[in-house]
Order: C-alpha cells, then sequence, then structure tokens
C-alpha cells in the first residue's frame, strides 16, 4: 500500500451525522477514512465501467422459470457464442419452478454490457441485473 496523505473534509453536520451512521452500520472495522477510501474506489471503478474500452468483470444474476419452453437452450446459445467472456456460471434451483443463474464475465465494459443485454432479453428471464467492477489492481 502507498503512504497515506491526510487531508481534511468539510461538510454540513447534518451530512456528517448521516456519514458517521453509514460508518456505524459498515462494521467494527470501519472508520471514517476508510469508508471514505471505500467511496473514492467506487466512484473511480463507475468512471471505468462507463468507459467502453475499459477491461472489467461483472456478474450476471438472472432469475427465470424453467418451465419455459426452451428458455434454457436459449440461454446456452447465448452463452457458448460468448465462451471467451465467460469465466464460470452457476445454476441454482430455487424452488419447484425458478432457477437462479449466475454468470461471470470479463472484458471490455462495452462487451460485457452487450452479452448482459442479451441475455436479459431473452424471451422469459423474469429478473436480472449484472454488476460490474474493475480488473485494475492500482485500486
Amino acid at each position: 500500500m502507498s503512504e497515506l496523505i491526510r487531508f481534511s473534509v468539510a461538510m454540513p453536520e447534518n451530512l456528517l451525522v448521516q456519514f458517521d451512521s453509514l460508518v456505524a452500520r459498515r462494521g467494527l472495522a470501519k472508520n471514517r477514512s476508510e469508508v471514505i477510501r471505500d467511496l473514492v474506489r467506487e466512484a473511480l471503478v463507475d468512471e471505468e465501467w462507463d468507459d467502453p474500452s475499459q477491461e472489467i468483470v461483472g456478474t450476471l444474476s438472472i432469475v427465470f422459470s424453467h418451465h419455459a419452453a426452451d428458455l434454457q437452450g436459449k440461454l446456452d446459445q447465448v452463452q457458448h457464442a460468448h465462451h471467451d467472456k465467460i469465466i464460470s456460471a452457476m445454476h441454482v434451483h430455487l424452488d419447484a419452478h425458478n432457477c437462479l443463474e449466475v454468470i461471470v464475465l470479463r472484458g471490455k465494459s462495452e462487451v460485457v454490457r452487450g452479452i448482459a443485454d442479451a441475455i436479459l432479453g431473452v424471451k422469459g428471464v423474469k429478473h436480472g441485473r449484472l454488476t460490474a467492477t474493475t480488473t485494475g489492481l492500482y485500486l
């Protein structure tokens, strides 16, 4: 880890009270400085994700009914078409009708989002969300 630099931050008291509440919810190992570092890292990751040329890692979670006609085949078809960007996939049976699939993707932001959109657009997918982070080690 590089040298820590101290700086001060001014904010309205009511905002500081809310921030201290956030620090408390984050747990015993967190303090104001660590939570500020977390928030800065999060902002930097969001900025990288917005750049279509930056490499990211994402998890796409989808929920679907396994009774939907040929849905699993369509999902497999999209995943096979992008096998070089899909690192792993996990399939979970939630109940007698519904499944959860978590797909880990890695590639340029634009490509990962395109694959996620293709999967989310398959008829029969009930819900899904892509969560992404940077592959940058500098954070």
